[in-house]
């Protein structure tokens, strides 16, 4: 792996960084700034060693065209508080705009660049038009430094082709990341724990394929247990149900068995009669669960199970609510579970997007656990033992 030393001495040397601050808006006011607090250690050091930095990044996932909604703005404002220091901001992502201000930076400098997802050539898949875009970036640059893990998945422009066109680094959040998740994959110390959550089995097939050969205990909840309940031929009234995965889910059950990996469902669940957060919530048997209600989170007994396996285990990564969390009257699993990791002994890995928005909302502090990843798509991809492009093309 790469670090910011391989690039040199900096001073002078504008620094292209792909940053991931893609945060949560409510209007132009920022929810959870979490990712921007994550991009501060790397930014902070190119600035203490001279560098002009040239932050890019991405917000939403706009069509390949400017969109207020979508503005980076808010995001240098916020960057720029945190930072203490000025930020200036270019208005477009390689215009007039971005070449003036990257322009007048001085060493030591921060700016951000508008949305990168404003240019088409961003997100292509056509090769060249992404390739275009990569050259102008690239233009305003004389090195790249990749801290965005949040997009290492994706072969975009400002992620993969990038790197191939300037002398290139791994910032210290990516390198952080990718550590993590090897001592996830590689040689975890045991009883190794994966939680999973999250409300479809669909989006977690690979990681539990994976994970089912590496793991001691896989505690499932959220909305894809459901369709465990079902494979078991529970009913599971109006709740959320991929029919067309219960076959998947008995062949796991099946293979957990023969190899020793234990499986832990709820036992209870909170039910309702609708999906709102003024619903009445009742506790009944995950096994008895009335045609007319539908399961919003985990119950209490279940939620000391989950609670009990996590504390006892010295690895745990969690990934997916237990629950519909941002409702009160249903927070309760979710709670409990990220209670737990904050009790772990060893490594505690919150496996990034709704996990990581939930432990913030609930009141936990980032630094309860052993750590919190920017990037739940990627982190899934890299446990489900993908290759990342924007990994990769740092490395090969």
């Amino acid at each position: 792996m790469t670090g910011l030393d391989s690039l040199g001495d900096l001073r002078g040397k504008r620094v292209l960084v792909r940053s991931d601050l893609n945060v949560p808006l409510d209007g132009d006011r920022i929810t959870d700034d979490g990712r921007i607090r994550a991009s501060l250690p790397t930014l902070r050091a190119l600035a203490s060693a001279g560098a002009r930095v040239v932050v890019v990044a991405h917000l939403g996932r706009p069509k390949g065209a400017p969109d207020p909604a979508y503005s980076l703005a808010p995001v240098a404002v916020r960057l720029a508080e945190l930072l203490g220091a000025p930020v200036s901001f270019a208005t477009d992502t390689v215009g007039a705009s971005a070449r003036s201000v990257v322009a007048g930076l001085a060493d030591g400098d921060v700016a951000l660049l508008e949305n990168v997802r404003f240019n088409p050539g961003e997100t292509s898949k056509d090769e060249s038009e992404r390739a275009a875009f990569a050259d102008e970036l690239a233009a305003l640059a004389d090195a790249f430094v990749s801290d965005g893990f949040g997009v290492v998945h994706r072969k975009q422009a400002s992620v993969y082709d990038v790197a191939q066109r300037l002398p290139h680094a791994m910032g210290a959040l990516v390198s952080a990341e990718i550590e993590v998740l090897r001592r996830l994959t590689e040689s975890p110390e045991r009883p190794y724990v994966v939680v999973l959550g999250g409300s479809k089995v669909s989006d977690k097939l690979a990681v539990i394929d994976n994970l089912l050969e590496k793991a001691d205990t896989l505690v499932v909840g959220g909305g894809m247990v459901f369709t465990f309940l079902a494979a078991q031929g529970h009913g599971v009234g109006s709740s959320l149900l991929e029919k067309d995965q219960i076959p998947v889910c008995l062949e796991y059950l099946r293979r957990a068995e023969e190899s020793g990996v234990q499986i832990l469902l709820p036992t209870d669940i909170v039910v309702a009669p609708a999906f709102s957060a003024d619903a009445p919530a009742t506790v009944v048997a995950a096994d008895a669960i009335p045609d007319d209600q539908m399961g919003l989170d985990i119950g209490p007994d279940s939620g000391v199970a989950f609670a009990a396996a996590i504390r006892g285990a010295k690895t745990v990564f969690w990934n997916g609510p237990m629950g519909v969390f941002e409702f009160e009257a249903f927070a309760g699993g979710t709670r409990a579970v990220a209670q737990a990791l904050t009790e772990v002994s060893g490594l505690s890995v919150v496996g990034g997007g709704d996990s990581a928005a939930a432990v913030r909302q609930l009141g936990f502090s980032d630094d309860a656990f052993g750590h919190i990843s920017t990037g739940g798509g990627a982190s899934l991809e890299y446990l489900e033992g993908k290759e990342l492009p924007g990994i990769d093309v740092l490395v090969g």
